[in-house]
């Protein structure tokens, strides 16, 4: 077998056919992929990895392949040589084989010089030797797969016809139909894409190592060798029965092997990030789905690089759920195609908003609108999932980023919202002057999709406090938004009795209240006392009487000139802290600036409760004490000034002042050791607590959703300035937090390392690297041929 593939080899370097068919693939690939612009262009996709290859690869071989193995029989067969050779002591099978490994080892030679574009990719990226190694390998293990299987089709091609051309416009087809052709004829209700090449190709390309899918490329490239063999076998009419039965058998025992392997199988996940491995969270919350959960995805069609890989990257996502529960099923919908106008109606009733990006094609930018949204249907229920995270000021790259990483994250939360059933409750704390319902709609309308949400009042703490605590434990988390009226030492009472019993609160607390003078019209800041400061002192925390200035914060939009003429112009307000963590805590991990209105410091003090600050001010802050005069013709003219010429180091010196503050453990009585306010006869009192959580927010307009009429708006929009806050996700992945006990909310912390070119360098470098890559592997194929024909000559004049 050994001396057949020395044969093959020697055979197709000895023509000018096989460096011609090599050059071909490697000036195709470079062309594609370093020089002509479109969806295959490294450069231009501004992502440090060789996907574009990876999906070009499969198309460019589909011809390569064919071209390599037209004459391997074909050939035999017209020259009459084949009779001869079986004379020689080697039986028909490896014959069989030695063409077969001949034709994969000189494809092999051929993807060699590829390696450069790794190194190209490894220079080029930000910074230099930033790339997935892992998720490279197993693509070239995905690509040699492929050719495996691809070699046996055109092998077997190349027995149906005594002409080389026939041969290969036969082995062309075959490759194509088995490649793409189940994808094509593929439909939602009809899948039938597994049984092709591509979809278990695009699998093992992603850099995940699935048995199944490798064992689908064996058994492809076995079933077209046996046929080769079968094909070729010339024996008495009385051994055609007992042959017929042996290859019956044979395949028989391939779909048998394929079945096995479909139930007993092993994956792994070579990627840096494990992106392509589902949590155990997720995990759970699939695993729950009986029925089928129907995702329709809104991005489908011609896309900026970063909406592609986001395109790409869903699609791996919602494939990976669906491998592991076959009830999630998935369909890439283009909104803006004819036919798929009732889908506007769907946008305009779930608010899905469109997000504009700008293309640039042969010169000329333009601005089309993008649906990065998914629709998931189970039960007669629907959700929105975003899979865009439009962080304020964030670059392409980094919105980009950011979304990937939240994408797991966003789905498992649509599935748990339609799968799961509710269970916690959540109590909006009543009766201490809150937030109107109006004003809070928003927030609440999306947490029913998690949780039972009802208000509760302390009024009755003063009739009958033992019945108010008892309801009080029922719930599993209390929430107080922007209480004004003070509290009395009972309602303390029953509420440090509920967090002593283990209960859950979200505090969200002014500690200042805005008084316009009658005499000047003029605006003060001044302390408000909820009576709740040994409350919170006891807990470890002091919300302070103060205000928090901060240079990076949100602006404020005011009107000048007449009402007919107004115009609305921004200004810089620092009484608007934008806050936006570093924190890697799962509660604030990739989520927005979350915008604060004239917030407080809070203190954290020592005890033996953890304390996490979830959100700070910026380190360029200040701390003004109260009475505080707030006038906007002093303030604005003071902002702008620093604003254009820079902050004064020693005024805005306070560092990163916490805004919102997650105590964990157990907590201990407010009233140890002190006279209790009232008496409970029928409940015992606890001085030291059971594990509960609690975060105190020292602003409760963070809660707070605008109004359009008589309609709230998404908590977190900026109606004046169109600009949307991290509001509410950081609300909703507090209340998940405090009360999630499937640890959905610790899928956030998972990091997705996307790697970049760097533009720069890209630019300035791009001629460089487009020569490169052209003629480097033609040069190295050249050598190759050089020193092969030297070698040759000298063995044979010997």
């Amino acid at each position: 077998m050994f001396t057949i593939i020395k044969r093959e080899i020697n055979s197709f370097f000895s023509s000018t056919i096989g460096y011609l068919v090599i050059g071909m693939f490697l000036v195709i690939n470079g062309l594609f992929l370093w020089v002509f612009g479109g969806n295959f262009n490294i450069l231009d996709s501004g992502f440090a990895d060789l996907s574009p290859y990876f999906e070009l690869a499969p198309w460019v071989l589909l011809f390569l392949i064919p071209a390599v193995c037209m004459r391997a029989f074909s050939d035999e067969m017209k020259m009459g040589t084949l009779e001869l050779l079986l004379t020689k002591p080697v039986s028909l099978k490896q014959i069989v084989f030695g063409k077969y490994f001949g034709a994969v080892i000189l494809i092999v030679i051929a993807l060699i010089p590829t390696i450069l574009y790794v190194f190209t990719i490894a220079e080029l990226a930000q910074p230099a030797g930033n790339w997935d190694v892992g998720s490279t390998m197993g693509s070239y293990i995905g690509l040699l797969f492929l050719v495996l299987a691809y070699t046996a089709i055109g092998i077997f091609s190349s027995t149906l016809s005594q002409n080389q051309i026939v041969a290969f416009i036969i082995a062309v087809f075959l490759c194509f139909a088995l490649y793409y052709g189940f994808e094509g004829f593929a439909s939602s209700s009809f899948d039938i894409s597994q049984l092709g090449m591509k979809a278990h190709f695009d699998s093992v390309a992603r850099g995940v190592l699935d048995t199944r899918d490798l064992l689908y490329f064996l058994i492809v490239s076995s079933f077209f060798l046996a046929l080769t063999v079968f094909k070729l076998e010339k024996k008495s009419p009385a051994l055609t029965k007992k042959r017929n039965i042996t290859y019956l058998q044979f395949v028989i025992g391939l779909c048998l092997l394929m079945v096995v392997g479909s139930y007993f199988y092993k994956r792994f996940d070579l990627t840096q990030d494990k992106r392509f491995t589902l949590s155990e969270e997720a995990k759970e919350i699939v695993a729950t789905v009986n029925s089928p959960i129907i995702v329709d995805v809104f991005l489908k069609g011609e896309f900026p690089p970063e909406f592609r890989r986001l395109q790409s990257e869903t699609k791996q996502l919602l494939e990976e759920f669906s491998a592991y529960n076959s009830n999630i099923k998935f369909d890439f919908i283009n909104p803006t195609e004819e036919g798929n106008e009732a889908f506007q109606a769907q946008f305009e009733k779930f608010g899905l908003t469109p997000a504009q990006v700008s293309v640039t094609e042969k010169g000329k930018q333009s601005t089309e609108l993008v649906y990065p949204w998914a629709l998931a249907h189970h039960d007669g229920k629907s959700v929105k999932i975003g899979l865009l995270k439009n962080q304020l000021g964030a670059t392409s790259e980094e919105r980009v980023n950011s979304s990937l990483q939240n994408l797991q994250y966003a789905f498992a939360d649509g599935f748990k919202k339609l799968a799961t059933q509710k269970s916690e409750r959540v109590a909006v704390l009543k009766g201490n002057g809150e937030y109107d319902d109006r004003y809070i709609a928003d927030f609440f309308s999306t947490l029913r999709d998690y949780y039972f949400i009802a208000p509760f009042t302390l009024d009755s703490v003063a009739t009958n406090p033992e019945k108010t605590l008892k309801a009080l434990n029922d719930f599993d988390l209390i929430v107080a938004a922007q209480p004004t009226e003070a509290f009395s030492d009972a309602e303390k009472y029953v509420l440090d009795q509920y967090i002593m019993n283990g209960g859950n609160a979200l505090w969200l607390l002014d500690a200042t209240q805005m008084q316009t003078d009658t005499t000047s019209g003029n605006t003060f800041a001044f302390g408000k006392d909820l009576n709740l400061g040994d409350f919170f002192f006891k807990y470890g925390i002091r919300i302070n009487p103060n205000l928090v200035k901060d240079v990076y914060s949100a602006p404020i939009v005011l009107a000048s000139g007449d009402e007919r003429e107004a115009q609305y112009n921004r200004y810089p307000w620092f009484f608007s802290p934008l806050s936006s963590s570093a924190n890697n805590h799962p509660i604030v991990t990739n989520i927005e600036a979350v915008k604060f209105d004239y917030a407080s410091a809070i203190d954290t003090l020592p005890n033996e409760i953890k304390k996490t600050v979830l959100l700070a001010t910026s380190p360029i802050s200040k701390i003004v004490g109260l009475p505080f005069p707030i006038d906007f013709d002093v303030e604005i003219p003071k902002n702008l000034q620093v604003v254009n010429e820079g902050p004064n180091p020693d005024e805005f010196n306070a560092g990163e002042v916490p805004l919102a503050v997650l105590l964990e453990g157990k907590f201990t009585s407010v009233y140890k050791n002190r006279v209790k306010p009232i008496k409970l006869e029928s409940i015992k009192n606890r001085d030291d607590g059971k594990a509960s959580k609690m975060v105190v927010i020292s602003d409760g307009d963070v809660i707070k959703n605008q109004m359009q009429g008589n309609r709230p708006l998404e908590l977190g929009f900026d109606k004046m300035t169109n600009q949307f806050y991290g509001n509410k996700e950081f609300l909703l992945n507090t209340v998940n937090y405090l009360l999630d006990d499937s640890g959905l909310i610790n899928i956030r912390t998972r990091q997705i390392a996307v790697p970049f070119l760097d533009r720069q360098k890209t630019v300035e470098q791009r001629g460089k690297w487009q020569m490169l890559n052209i003629l480097l592997p033609l040069g190295l194929l050249a050598i190759f041929g050089f020193v092969f024909t030297v070698y040759r000559k000298r063995k044979y004049t010997r």
